[in-house]
């Protein structure tokens, strides 16, 4: 009786290595609130306004927090059938995690250059900034995928290049305006997918990136920075596999 509880439940936990190897999936999910979801090691570059005020060397700014944001996408894949453990993967996602209202320090160097202009004297400040709108939008054309796909449950890892393309709108008053940067860095994930049917799959991940945006200073004032972004994100689905 035993033995043969054991071996239906083996069954169902198997899946046949001929399962189809392409696949789509759909995901929902939110960044994660913490130490990662801001903009940090804020580097100022340009104190914004007509024609701008370059400063050299470059002044820094504390790290802007980021609000938690929820996070929707795509993907499409395929495992290679004489290494079924090993695929290829494109994702993109869209997320905004705007940038909150909060005190931020300035700080220029004693001695820095203004446009070609000084030395000036330099000095910190802190002052209340209002929260901007903040979007983030991630290709991932080339995710390698490494999978355990013995069950109907296959955990699987994935790393691969990422485009950033990202904007900050900004609405205070006198600062109107809008900055942009597009960059290049790193996707990787963890994840686990769960076969319901040969077509159907459930699916969770968690998600870091790293890149590093340069915004430009925009006509109006606001500032221009250099600034770290590394969130955590975590999403789930629902698979489609041919």
């Amino acid at each position: 009786m035993r033995v043969g509880y054991f071996a239906v439940l083996l069954l169902s936990l198997s899946v046949s290595s001929a399962y189809s190897e392409m696949y789509i999936g759909g995901q929902v999910g939110t960044t994660l609130i913490g130490d990662n979801n801001k903009l940090t090691k804020v580097d100022l570059i340009d104190l914004g306004g007509p024609p701008g005020s370059i400063l050299t060397p470059r002044g820094s700014m504390s790290g802007r927090d980021l609000a938690s944001s929820p996070v929707w996408g795509g993907k499409i894949g395929y495992y290679f059938p004489r290494m079924s453990w090993f695929g290829v993967e494109l994702e993109a996602y869209h997320t905004t995690p705007h940038i909150e209202q909060q005190a931020t320090r300035l700080s220029i160097v004693p001695g820095t250059i203004v446009n070609g202009i000084g030395p000036v004297t330099g000095g910190d400040a802190t002052t209340s900034f209002s929260g901007d709108y903040f979007r983030v939008i991630t290709i991932a054309p080339l995710n390698l995928m490494f999978r355990y796909n013995k069950m109907r449950f296959q955990p699987y890892v994935g790393v691969g290049p990422g485009i950033f393309l990202s904007r900050i709108e900004t609405t205070a008053s006198g600062f109107e305006g809008t900055q942009s940067s597009a960059t290049v860095g790193l996707n990787v994930k963890l994840g686990g997918e769960y076969f319901f049917t040969k077509h159907i799959s459930g699916y969770g991940e968690v998600r870091y990136n790293h890149t590093t945006f340069n915004f430009d200073a925009n006509d109006a004032g606001a500032f221009g920075f250099k600034a770290t972004y590394n969130p955590i994100i975590f999403s789930f689905g629902v698979g489609y596999h041919f």
